[in-house]
């Protein structure tokens, strides 16, 4: 790149449109779980040390620990299965006799004794899933014939995601008293949030998914039919190029429309890659040379599929394509410490700079294959630090480089 390359920025860019901020809920939740996980373990670490200072840290350990073990069944929602499993250490949170969860159509899980009052949770919980407030149940409305049940009273919270009453959850003891009352509206608040959570971690999944499929539907056409082309000329001059060619495209096209998960290694992104550019050069012969400087230790990095390839086919197709004489594309990935850093480089025709803003905004699209589908996706899973950098002027050529975490929680590469 020459000295009048122009950096676009280096940092994170206020972005809008439906993908701005998706990244946040899989943090949090991470970060949250993290966070209950970390204070129980530093708890129970000074336990041992010189033990619990008081009964409160007991009690603020035991809470936090036992927390952090519902979390772990609820990233699936509200299901019987979830409900039954969370029910467990819920309960032992409240130190009620049973509890029970119930989405508005059935009762999804009971935990503890007395279960015969089971076929009760349902209508108990009507006034609170109409008026969206915790009720208390006295012993006119748990009535048993059972003198040795202890279960004589209730109390039922609700389960809220964006305003509406998703289910309820229900403490069953023998007296009420307002303390449980409190205790049981928190639960189902803490509840309500970790399946908020979870809703929106699966809206950040599909809309991932959604942006791959709208990926694998902008391989250029062009270059399908180029590499055709190219393949075709060889048969009779190079019959076995012509093979070679031809499997090579088989392979290329089997990845990049798989239906494997959203992440891949960079090694295999690469090797991808390495199956494009045999095609494109034999289309380009000697006017493309193609130099790669990669780190072995970087290549078991996990990134997120179709990340490299699209933004090399975008420095081929509109960088180098239309530059009169012989053009040099770079790949390099380097390791950075607790990040992966990529950056595709060519000497070709750049762009202006503002096209490439407006690009990144989500503007023009089908005019720079991948670019922003890329750029987007890289800040939805990681977050805005970690988009794409693009350094480029008109006639100066285009690099494009981005970063990815070297280990990142709960982003792990398809088997």
């Amino acid at each position: 790149m020459r000295a009048s390359v122009l950096v676009l920025w280096s940092g994170p860019e206020p972005r809008v449109g439906p993908m701005t901020g998706i990244h946040w809920p899989t943090a949090v939740l991470v970060i949250g779980t993290g966070l209950l996980v970390w204070l129980a373990v530093w708890l129970l670490r000074r336990n041992r040390r010189r033990g619990f200072l008081s009964e409160v840290d007991r009690a603020t350990y035991a809470t936090l620990h036992t927390a952090s073990l519902a979390s772990q069944h609820l990233g699936d929602g509200l299901t019987p299965e979830a409900a039954e499993k969370a029910g467990r250490h819920l309960l032992s949170i409240l130190g009620a006799h049973a509890l029970s969860l119930s989405d508005p159509g059935s009762v999804l899980s009971w935990t503890g004794t007395g279960e015969h009052h089971a076929g009760l949770a349902l209508g108990l919980g009507d006034e609170t899933r109409r008026t969206g407030r915790t009720v208390v149940h006295g012993a006119s409305d748990v009535t048993c014939s059972d003198p040795n049940c202890p279960i004589r009273s209730a109390v039922t919270a609700p389960l809220v995601m964006d305003d509406l009453v998703v289910g309820t959850l229900t403490a069953w003891t023998e007296h009420p008293s307002p303390g449980l009352a409190r205790a049981t509206e928190e639960v189902a608040a803490w509840v309500s949030s970790q399946l908020a959570l979870a809703e929106l971690a699966r809206t950040r999944t599909r809309v991932m998914e959604a942006e791959l499929r709208a990926l694998r539907a902008q391989i250029s056409p062009h270059f399908i039919y180029n590499s055709l082309a190219a393949i075709a000329s060889f048969v009779r001059t190079d019959p076995d190029r012509a093979r070679e060619l031809l499997i090579d495209f088989a392979d290329f096209t089997r990845y990049a429309l798989r239906s494997g998960g959203p992440f891949t290694t960079l090694a295999e992104e690469l090797r991808n890659v390495e199956r494009y550019l045999v095609l494109e050069q034999a289309r380009f012969g000697d006017r493309l040379e193609i130099s790669l400087l990669i780190a072995p230790e970087v290549l078991p990095v996990t990134v997120p599929y179709l990340a490299v390839q699209p933004l090399v086919e975008n420095a081929v197709r509109h960088g180098l394509a239309g530059k009169e004489g012989v053009g040099h594309l770079e790949i390099t990935a380097t390791d950075r410490g607790s990040d992966a850093e990529i950056s595709i480089e060519d000497d070709g025709v750049g762009a202006d700079p503002r096209r490439i803003r407006t690009i990144l905004d989500g503007a023009h699209a089908s005019d720079s294959v991948g670019l922003g589908n890329v750029d987007a996706r890289l800040r939805q899973v990681y977050g805005d630090e970690f988009g794409l950098v693009v350094e480029t002027a008109e006639g100066a050529g285009t690099k494009v480089t981005f970063r990815v975490p070297k280990f990142a929680p709960g982003i792990h590469a398809d088997a």
